[in-house]
């Protein structure tokens, strides 16, 4: 559903956004309304005090505007949750009950002034109990005008102001979007866009400095951002409902389809032990790849001990570490590269805390375990900026002599580089940088963002990259045509369900949380025999025509994968799946399968509630530990997240 057009702007709300935030106030106000009647009926005629005629009044017009309140929100509701998200002609009336509920705001402010007014100079002599009500529902008054304001600038859209523009689509034809006006108005309103989304990336990242690389990624970022979402017209609950629609149906089409065929190798066979060697190497580098991130994470993994095990190292005079240790004032970073790790200070050839956008933390140590020089890389902030920040390790791993010094003291180790989701893309882009000069390098790239390389380039990288992806991790099916194909499918789930928003956002969560049968939400398709009261919106409506997303709608048969170039996860991919039934208690056992996976698997996005927790560096270690050490281990968020791999 487009957002909601009042007060001669677009705003990030539809006219079914309504339901959930109007019930909410419209049950604080009818609590406000009892409680304020009670006060005047037990009061009535003992305001005998100097204030008291004030005070009757005040009560009197508050229950009044109450009321209308009350009922101003009850049609609100009432009438946002009528239709379905593309057939808003129900709601029609929305933007007129919006306006009146406004106005209410006039004289509700006048009142909580005249009320704050008389509990500072006409309540003397009056019942403290009055006195205190009165506060109480002055205060209260405040605070639901102050929420109100808030909420008013969560929903206010920048980019929703209705200037006056060119004739509509239909009336130019396809021909005049070339023209030089239509494109002068879409570079404007694009630019305008990438300006927004940089602003409100500063003001989340507050803390960062503020300085020249971090405005550029803020600024590369913005145009990612914007560019994916310049040609949709969906509010965030829209966005929300395809999720939701989406899990479901790839939740039902899994339960309909044949398990997909796995390669099953006995445990003597050359290849189940070529996989579980590389289980073994990877649940290795991954405690490198995850000391990377220094001693926040450490803490993170070890919520009881770790903040003991570093009070002690941290902030000691070491003056001769801080010669290698550089940005890392206090030690604790390094201290829990020592705990996770389990080496010691003279194994560290160099470790680098210096964090800017494309230069990034990363350390070189001597691993004698597995004889090898051993690279491990933070992470990024800026997805285009792996590529920048991997040439930068490069220069300073050559040009500074930082491997020569360490094969010059084991010359017979190897060298290996790993780092986990960012740093496991820029680790792989530097793998193929060094693969020249050290010809049996390996690389282990735990979690790295999809849509790295191109067919031939992942193709090169089998030979010594290994990518590690747990679940239905999201940032490895992270890419374009990925993307393009979400949104698209999104668009068509919303345009096609035919139940209002607040009842799939409702089931959604239950689902989410509770599990169950996937809904079979029916489509306006199935309607037909049914008389609406205004055309249905299409998923042509929600998006300006001419771009991407709205030629793909065409066809099925047609995804967007054609529009970008095909890019993929580098190397061989080792995908770690939970086994066993989808859904489960918070203390049952977890016990994982791994099997070599082909990159077709990760071009889609998974819809899960573990999308985000599979990609936690802790986790994907745990996974590791679990089959290498053969334990089940013990994870309650896991009962939340299917362990198929079921495709959009």
């Amino acid at each position: 559903m487009p957002g909601m057009i009042a007060f001669g702007r677009r705003w990030g709300i539809a006219s079914d956004d309504l339901v959930f935030s109007g019930s909410f106030e419209l049950f604080v106000r009818v609590l406000w309304w009892i409680w304020t009647l009670a006060l005047y009926t037990l009061h009535k005629g003992k305001f005998d005090c100097s204030g008291g005629r004030v005070l009757h009044s005040y009560l009197v017009v508050l229950l009044v505007l109450l009321a209308f309140i009350i009922l101003s929100l009850c049609a609100i509701v009432y009438v946002s949750a009528q239709g379905t998200i593309t057939n808003p002609g129900p709601r029609r009336s929305i933007p007129v009950l919006v306006y009146v509920r406004a106005m209410l705001y006039v004289p509700e402010l006048i009142w909580a002034i005249l009320g704050a007014i008389w509990v500072s100079d006409d309540s003397r002599g009056c019942e403290p109990a009055e006195v205190g009500a009165v506060i109480a529902a002055v205060v209260a008054s405040w605070i639901l005008l102050l929420s109100t304001g808030v909420g008013v600038l969560f929903v206010f859209d920048p980019l929703g102001s209705r200037l006056p523009g060119p004739p509509s689509q239909e009336q130019l034809g396809v021909r005049d979007l070339e023209s030089s006006e239509g494109s002068q108005l879409l570079s404007t309103a694009r630019s305008v866009a990438v300006r927004v989304w940089e602003s409100r990336l500063r003001l989340l990242c507050c803390c960062l400095p503020q300085d020249e690389s971090h405005r550029a990624a803020f600024s590369s970022i913005a145009q990612l951002v914007s560019g994916f979402f310049s040609d949709t017209d969906l509010v965030p609950s829209d966005i929300a409902v395809g999720l939701a629609l989406l899990h479901q149906e790839q939740d039902k089409k899994e339960q309909c389809r044949d398990p997909d065929e796995v390669l099953s190798h006995s445990p003597s066979s050359p290849i189940a032990e070529d996989l579980e060697a590389e289980l073994e190497k990877a649940a290795h580098c991954m405690q490198f790849a995850i000391a990377a991130y220094g001693w926040p994470m450490y803490v993170y993994s070890n919520p009881l001990t770790g903040a003991c095990k570093l009070s002690g190292d941290c902030c000691k005079t070491q003056s001769a570490e801080y010669d290698i240790v550089g940005g890392d004032n206090m030690g604790c970073h390094f201290s829990s590269i020592l705990h996770s790790t389990g080496l010691q200070y003279r194994d560290f050839i160099y470790v680098s805390f210096h964090n800017q956008i494309y230069e990034i933390p990363f350390f070189v140590a001597l691993d004698h375990k597995r004889e090898a020089v051993l690279v491990a890389i933070r992470g990024t902030l800026s997805l285009r900026g792996m590529s920048q920040a991997a040439g930068y390790i490069y220069k300073k791993l050559l040009n500074d002599g930082i491997l020569n010094q360490a094969f010059t003291i084991a010359p017979e180790y190897k060298l290996v580089i790993t780092g986990h989701s960012l740093g496991g893309g820029t680790a792989s882009l530097l793998a193929i940088l060094l693969r020249s000069s050290f010809p049996t390098l390996q690389c282990y790239a735990f979690s790295p963002p999809g849509g790295l390389m191109s067919k031939a380039l992942a193709e090169y990288s089998k030979d010594f990259v290994v990518s590690v992806v747990l679940g239905k991790d999201l940032v490895p099916r992270l890419s374009y045509p990925n993307m393009e194909d979400l949104k698209r499918r999104i668009l068509k789930m919303v345009s096609n369900c035919n139940k209002p928003k607040y009842r799939i956002l409702l089931q959604g969560c239950w689902y989410e949380l509770f599990g169950g049968d996937p809904d079979d939400f029916p489509t306006e398709m199935d309607r037909r025999e049914e008389e609406l009261s205004q055309p249905l919106l299409g998923e042509e409506t929600l998006l300006i025509r001419g771009s991407s997303s709205y030629q793909s709608l065409a066809s099925e048969d047609s995804p967007v994968h054609c529009a970008h170039l095909p890019l993929y996860l580098p190397g061989r991919i080792l995908h770690i799946t939970e086994d066993g039934p989808s859904r489960r208690s918070c203390f049952s056992q977890v016990r994982y399968r791994a099997e070599w996976s082909s990159e077709t698997a990760f071009r889609s996005v998974l819809i899960s509630p573990r999308m985000i927790a599979d990609h936690m560096p802790d986790a994907v270690l745990r996974s590791l530990h679990s089959m290498t050490q053969d334990r089940p281990f013990n994870l309650c968020p896991s009962s939340l997240s299917n362990s198929h791999l079921n495709v959009i």
